[in-house]
This record gives C-alpha cells, sequence and structure tokens, in this order.
C-alpha cells in the first residue's frame, strides 16, 4: 500500500473525514500551501478545500500563515497524534464516569414494571427478544396459546445448542429436541377461579427475565428484568412447577387418592370429622 494512502486510511480511522486526512497528508511537510494549490495536489474539490481547511484548523491540525492570499501550513506529525491522544483519553474518562453514574442509579432500581409491556403482542416480543439472544439454557413456562408465537424462535434457539425446559399449560404446541416439555396436568378437569388468568415465564442463562400476568386472561402487565434475586425467584418457580406436574404425571392415581381431584386438599385440607386421607398420619402430641 502507498504510504500516502496508509497515512490518510489510518488518520479517517482516528476520526478525520477522508478530505480532512487527505488535506493533512498534502500540506505535510510542505512549504505553506494556499487552498487552491492544496486541491491541486490532494485532488480535493476547491469548493470543499476551504471548508476542510477551516476544520483542521478547528482540530488545530493546521495553521494559516498570512491572509492575502492565505496559506496555511501543516502542525508536526507527533504535536498531532499527541493531542488526539489526549482528546480520546479525556472523552474515555468522561464517558467511564458518566457510565458509572448511570449504572449506580439502574442498579438502585433494578426491579420495575415496564407499562410499555401492556399488550400481548409486546410481550410476545420481549420474550422471543430473549429467546433469540439465548446461549445456553431457556426455563419457560405459559399457557399453550402463548406458546404458540414462540415456536420458531425456541425451534432456531434449540439449532443453536440451546437447551429448553418447558412447562405447558395444555398440549405444547412447540416440539422440544433438545430438554423436555412438562405439561400441567394436575389441576385438569377442576375449575378453578384463576383458571382465567394467563402467564408468561421466561429465563435465560440465569440473567434475562420475563415475568408477565395477565389476571382475566387479556390485559397484561409485565416485569423484563436483568437481576440475579429477580432471576432466582423466577426460575425456583418454575423448575418446582416442574418437578410437582414431573411427580403427578408418574403417579397420578396415588396422589388424586392422597390429595383430592386437582390436588385441592394441599390448599385446602378437609373439614373437620372428615376421613384422613388415604396414606396420612394423624399428628399425635409426643409424650415424654
Amino acid at each position: 500500500m502507498d504510504a500516502t494512502v496508509k497515512a490518510v486510511e489510518q488518520l479517517t480511522e482516528l476520526g478525520f473525514s477522508q478530505y480532512e486526512a487527505r488535506a493533512y497528508v498534502g500540506l505535510l511537510g510542505s512549504e505553506p500551501m494556499t487552498g487552491y494549490a492544496l486541491a491541486g495536489r490532494t485532488g480535493i474539490p476547491q469548493p470543499k478545500v476551504y471548508e476542510t481547511l477551516r476544520r483542521l484548523e478547528d482540530k488545530d491540525a493546521v495553521v494559516r500563515v498570512g491572509d492575502n492570499p492565505a496559506r496555511f501550513l501543516a502542525v508536526p506529525a507527533d504535536q498531532l497524534l499527541a493531542q488526539v491522544d489526549a482528546g480520546f483519553r479525556a472523552r474515555v474518562a468522561e464517558s467511564r464516569r458518566s457510565l458509572a453514574e448511570l449504572s449506580q442509579e439502574q442498579g438502585n432500581q433494578r426491579a420495575h414494571v415496564l407499562p410499555s409491556l401492556s399488550e400481548w403482542e409486546s410481550v410476545a416480543a420481549t420474550a422471543s427478544g430473549i429467546i433469540r439472544r439465548a446461549a445456553q439454557h431457556v426455563y419457560l413456562s405459559a399457557h399453550a396459546d402463548q406458546l404458540t408465537p414462540l415456536g420458531a424462535d425456541i425451534l432456531d434457539a434449540q439449532d443453536r445448542g440451546v437447551r429448553f425446559d418447558i412447562l405447558s399449560f395444555g398440549p405444547s404446541p412447540v416440539t422440544v429436541r433438545n430438554g423436555r416439555t412438562v405439561q400441567h396436568t394436575s389441576t385438569e378437569g377442576v375449575l378453578y377461579r384463576h383458571h382465567q388468568a394467563r402467564h408468561l415465564a421466561v429465563v435465560a442463562d440465569n440473567h434475562d427475565t420475563l415475568w408477565a400476568l395477565a389476571p382475566d386472561g387479556h390485559d397484561w402487565n409485565a416485569a423484563v428484568i436483568n437481576d440475579p434475586l429477580f432471576t432466582a425467584v423466577v426460575k425456583g418457580y418454575i423448575r418446582h412447577d416442574l418437578y410437582v406436574q414431573q411427580i403427578y404425571a408418574d403417579f397420578p392415581d396415588e396422589l388424586r387418592t392422597r390429595y383430592g381431584p386437582g390436588l385441592q386438599h394441599l390448599v385446602q385440607p378437609p373439614n373437620a370429622g372428615e376421613a384422613p386421607l388415604p396414606g396420612r398420619s394423624e399428628t399425635r402430641p409426643r409424650t415424654a
């Protein structure tokens, strides 16, 4: 590569425009030169050359010598690069201070509900983004109709090697090749007041977390948080539900016999006077 071309390229990487770099290199090591002469040497269009020289003056890269006609002289290369280096270091230091202040402010208010995620379309788009960014492992809990729009992203993520653990309320519309899907069946056939509610919980790689809830099945509120504590809570919720539903799938008859339809007796024990649940011993006071 020609030395002049290389020097121009390197100056553009330091923030100079193409014309600025060509003008400075054209002046470097030369006698003071008019804009007209510089245009002829560098090929910069004459209408642009004086505008370019003014910008180089503002950057302290050239100095004006005389006025009739005005001539221009490039400052030494070492001086220019020292100025560029000092300016860069100052901007980095200022950015470091600004980002540290911003990080501290956000750290004090990590968890917050985002009012903008009040529509299902926004919730679904956010969940898709989390899945697309996932690199290792995703935990997901949702009703089947909330899983459907995420199907393509889930398949693509599996092609990247991402594992999925999915708890599906209703038959899952998503195929999981890398991981598992467990259907929430323990309360099927039993009507609870909260069954009209819908939710979507996503945890990706132990940091990106979405919790979205529509108590009436339509009006959504969502929290999107990158916070270790909140992530641990949501991940623990999904894993616990997965474990319970897997146990129920393995022992459905025994658990229905012991805890009633829909495992209702886990929430509301039998009334006094009713026979104790099979397999459960009564608690008796310990004698000395």
